[in-house]
């Protein structure tokens, strides 16, 4: 069989068992499809949560930003991991006591005020608008390649099946839908990774292996990295170029946005207890780690190989063989996310240090002297030859390797289950915020319960339309764009759980400023610095040099700031809402004895 006929079976068969089981668990009641009826056992919540952390961006940016960044690629490894710590010890036990559906619900009852609910409910929709369109992208690079289909008719095939079984079964079938999806992500994760592994070290542990040697060559395999890297005008493969401030203030912002991503949170509320609430955070920190400690293996795999099979090899046909490109090389041309242009027309393709093109390749008709397609966009005055996309490097690595088909197409499913059970929980964010936190709880509180049902699918519904658009047209990689919306989560969501459970003197006012603060300056800086002022020595303007995938750690200390300055200006909140922070927090056991 084919890689596009096996990747069409596995993907088909695992679509078939996703459906099937939102079919199985669907929705009845509202508590069904907000929080799956409350009564999710802990390890299959681990589980679950595992798969709606590890999003697009876990199975196909992550990995891919360390192979081409190196060292500064660890920020995503401590930030992401480092965050559910947080969530451990400072929110889930606490959240799950409070006992509500959303975030927006604890944040409008803790600060007793409609405005800070409808507030939460804004940053709660712009920060899973922003996360779920690296998501859909993730879904529209795979079956670009692999269906061979266009990306935005890509985007649209994995709309209507999120539509269907988060529409369909909300939380509950999302959820169990979930278990499956990790299973299929992590093993799909690992079985290239073990492969390759084997191949360039023969150590089938990819977390020893990429630290071992090189059986070609007898090298330490990133001393052979470093060489290549070395040659071709790159820094040095673990060595990093981002600044301390800046590697500290990306770590934080990923830290503390993985504690305040509200479809992370709202998984607290679907076990029975509290106690259940913290055990399902270890297994899902468990599931995760398998994930993250073999993604830096995947990126210098896929790293090594890249170069090794492409560069200097001949593009045209009629050379030998054994010297030019690799036919996966072409077949990703084709999905405009690798492009080649030969400036000193010798026929290589020369990767060096720089940018080839001014930004990602505009394709035009025709082909040059070498048969490459042609680039409006070309930056003539570098060296570099080659383009290539970053979210491509887990898809393609398997191809790189010249591994089995089937494994190539397991890949591509896996991505598909990352980033479909991560838009799924974010859309079922977005639905809750409209039809239970803005509907029920602000504008029409009498609604029936079927009314709310219905309205919670009709907004998903919408929601999932919106996600399709962003999907198609995405302000950046997968990575790049879910670290801006931890950013958001960190200047605006996280200042106020924090103060809202451990501070009995925080008020409406000063939690509500704060996140307006927090959320407006840390998107200011975004859009101006990613779609306003992006060009050539943009970096020279940020401020102390922070990028804006780190600025969200500012933003959430100017949330700090505001909140407490205004809360001491103002009156202190009643009474009532003061002794539910002492019941949140303090055991009913050491309330009596005080």
């Amino acid at each position: 069989m084919s890689v596009r006929e096996w990747t069409y079976a596995i993907v088909v068969v695992s679509f078939a068992l996703y459906i099937g089981i939102a079919i199985w668990a669907k929705a009845k009641t509202t508590k069904d499809f907000y929080v799956a009826g409350g009564d999710v056992s802990p390890l299959a919540n681990g589980m679950a949560t595992a798969a709606d952390w590890m999003s697009a961006a876990s199975f196909l940016g992550m990995a891919g930003i360390i192979a081409f960044a190196g060292y500064d690629g660890s920020v995503y490894l401590m930030g992401w991991t480092g965050g559910y710590v947080l969530l451990a010890l400072l929110l889930a036990p606490y959240l799950r006591k409070f006992g509500k559906f959303t975030v927006p619900d604890f944040i409008g009852d803790r600060y007793y005020s409609q405005s800070a609910r409808i507030v939460a409910v804004f940053c709660a929709i712009f920060v899973s608008f922003t996360y779920v369109a690296g998501q859909m992208r993730g879904v529209g690079i795979v079956f670009s390649r692999f269906l061979e289909v266009p990306v935005t008719t890509g985007v649209l095939i994995g709309m209507a099946i999120v539509f269907f079984y988060a529409v369909l079964g909300g939380m509950k079938g999302i959820t169990y839908t979930q278990v499956a999806q990790y299973c299929v992500l992590i093993f799909a994760y690992l079985v290239p990774a073990i492969f390759i592994s084997l191949m360039v070290t023969g150590n089938p542990i990819p977390q020893l292996g990429f630290g071992g040697q090189d059986l070609a060559s007898g090298e330490w395999l990133l001393d052979k990295l470093d060489g290549l890297h070395q040659q071709l005008g790159f820094a040095a493969y673990t060595e990093g170029s981002k600044g301390m401030l800046d590697m500290f203030c990306i770590t934080a912002a990923l830290m503390v946005g993985t504690a305040g991503l509200p479809h992370v949170i709202i998984r607290f509320y679907t076990v029975p207890k509290v106690r259940d609430a913290r055990i399902s955070v270890g297994w899902a920190l468990l599931f995760i780690s398998i994930l993250y400690t073999t993604a830096p293996a995947v990126a210098v795999f896929a790293r090594t190989n890249l170069i090794q099979e492409v560069e200097g090899r001949a593009y045209a046909e009629d050379v030998d063989a054994a010297e030019t490109v690799p036919a996966w090389f072409k077949t990703w041309e084709g999905t405009d996310l690798i492009a080649w242009r030969d400036k000193n027309n010798d026929g290589r393709v020369q990767y060096r240090a720089g940018a080839p093109f001014l930004g990602k390749p505009a394709f035009v008709e025709g082909t040059g002297d070498n048969g490459e397609r042609l680039v409006a966009n070309e930056k003539t005055d570098n060296a570099n030859e080659l383009y290539v996309d970053r979210d491509i490097m887990v898809l393609a690595n398997p191809e790189i390797a010249k591994l089995p088909a089937w494994v190539i197409g397991l890949v591509a499913a896996g991505a598909l289950a990352a980033a479909l059970s991560t838009a799924a929980g974010l859309l079922l964010v977005v639905s809750s915020a409209i039809s239970h936190d803005l509907l029920k709880r602000a504008l029409r509180p009498n609604i029936t319960e079927k009314g709310e049902l219905l309205a919670a699918r009709v907004s998903a519904a919408v929601a999932v339309g919106i996600a399709g658009v962003l999907g198609i047209y995405p302000p950046d990689y997968v990575a790049a764009v879910v670290a801006f919306a931890f950013g958001l989560a960190a200047s605006s969501f996280f200042p106020a759980i924090i103060m809202g459970i451990f501070s009995r003197r925080m008020n409406k006012q000063g939690a509500v400023t704060g996140m307006v603060c927090g959320i407006v300056f840390t998107a200011s800086y975004i859009i101006y610095f990613k779609f306003i002022d992006s060009g050539p020595g943009s970096q020279d303007r940020w401020w102390w040099g922070i990028s804006p995938e780190g600025i969200g750690a500012v933003g959430m200390l100017l949330n700090f700031a505001v909140a407490l300055t205004i809360s001491k200006l103002t009156p202190p909140p009643p009474q009532h809402v003061q002794d539910m922070v002492d019941s949140i927090r303090i055991p009913a056991a050491s309330r009596k004895e005080g």
